[in-house]
């Protein structure tokens, strides 16, 4: 999930909203300032209404904020690195580096994220109280009490026993601890993610038949995110388990072909792109030092009529934007930090920072063909969903 807009770093980790953030927040406030609240709350001018359903969208996904970022404080105290945090249509996503080494890291990284949830409707609802012996029942009070609500709601949906909601990560490590199988209990908990899934697509085709349209399209949207996302789970595992044991080293590219920053994309074009069949090329120092990554797509997308004044170094992927690893790594470890990458490549470096190698698609794709000579792993991803207001219903569903 790539993130369009970013918030720097909370608590050291990198935060950012996804672009479609903005559509869940548009239904929030209108639901809210145009449907709920003058409900519920009558003889406010419309502007007041307005305010309020700007101020809990606000405290909602700051709420949702909360419980993705305990999930990475957790994630990061049991040893597995955190790369980001995106808040995007369906709530958030938490994206790890690696796995929980044991069943019991897994499951406090699970468990937190709806502790902090039904945490956080704890205090909304004791703010609602306080508000209400205060100033009276009224449209402040009210709101905080649907913040209230929603929280505990994202802490009991996401408590559900199926990838890839906590629920599901809290049943894999259950398993994991009865079985001694890791993967074994991964696919059992995507499986049932799958079948939670389909359920909510049914769910949702029967309330389309039924003219509750809105409310139908929403829920198939969820399953058909959640079907998906355990699909990938089950196969992410599977793959895993196929290339445990496998090092970096044992699949990477030796001596790639390199480019010299200060060379013209022409010259690149000429010397190497229709001379090798080759779609990668670093970028080194003289001292082998790694300078950045450039890929064909990337040379094509310069003007013909600009290569011979374009510098590769302008077009190349910095360093820092590509996955870097050394030689030992489990390949694994590796292929959690490439998804998402811009380009889609890693590089191997020497303890001097020198480059040796080159991990490609096609590599990946050549290890994976030849799993079978080899041994087994798992490893999954998460992610957080939140459904819209829903007049007359307090509505808010999350994954992690």
């Amino acid at each position: 999930m790539r993130s369009s807009i970013s918030l720097g770093r909370i608590a050291g980790v990198q935060v950012g909203l996804n672009i479609s953030v903005v559509v869940i927040v548009a239904i929030l406030v209108f639901g809210l300032a145009f449907g709920r609240f003058p409900l519920v709350f009558p003889g406010r001018s419309w502007v007041v209404y307005l305010l309020a359903g700007v101020v809990a969208a606000v405290l909602f996904m700051a709420s949702l904020l909360a419980h993705e970022l305990a999930h990475a404080i957790m994630a990061r105290r049991e040893g597995v690195g955190v790369s980001r945090i995106t808040l995007w249509l369906l709530g958030g996503v938490a994206e790890l580096q690696g796995e929980p080494r044991s069943p019991g890291a897994d499951f406090r990284i699970a468990v937190v994220g709806p502790a902090t949830s039904l945490a956080a409707g704890a205090v909304f609802a004791v703010v609602a109280l306080l508000t209400s012996a205060t100033l009276g029942p009224g449209l402040l009070a009210g709101m905080f009490a649907y913040l209230a609500g929603v929280n505990v709601l994202l802490a009991v949906f996401n408590l559900i026993p199926a990838a890839p909601l906590d629920g599901g990560r809290v049943l894999r490590a259950a398993l994991w601890a009865r079985w001694r199988d890791r993967a074994r209990a991964a696919i059992a908990a995507a499986r049932a993610g799958r079948g939670f899934g389909y359920m909510l697509i049914a769910l949702g085709f029967v309330q389309v038949v039924t003219g509750r349209s809105f409310d139908g399209l929403w829920l198939a949207l969820i399953g058909l995110f959640l079907v998906n996302a355990a699909s990938a789970e089950e196969q992410h595992t599977r793959l895993g388990s196929a290339l445990h044991g496998v090092r970096v080293g044992d699949v990477m590219s030796r001596h790639p072909v390199v480019a010299h920053p200060d060379e013209t994309v022409a010259d690149l074009v000429e010397r190497v792109v229709m001379r090798r069949r080759l779609s990668t090329y670093p970028l080194t120092g003289e001292d082998g030092s790694f300078l950045g990554l450039v890929t064909l797509n990337r040379v094509r997308h310069v003007d013909p009529a600009l290569r011979d004044v374009t510098r590769v170094r302008d077009i190349a992927c910095p360093p820092a934007e590509v996955p870097q690893a050394r030689p030992d790594e489990p390949l694994t470890d590796l292929l959690a930090r490439m998804q998402g990458s811009a380009d889609g490549r890693a590089v191997v470096l020497d303890p001097e920072g020198r480059l040796i190698g080159l991990l490609t698609p096609s590599d990946i794709s050549r290890a994976v063909q030849t799993a079978d000579l080899r041994g087994h792993v798992s490893g999954l991803r998460g992610a957080d969903l939140a459904p819209p207001y829903r007049e007359g219903q307090d509505h808010h569903r999350d994954a992690a």
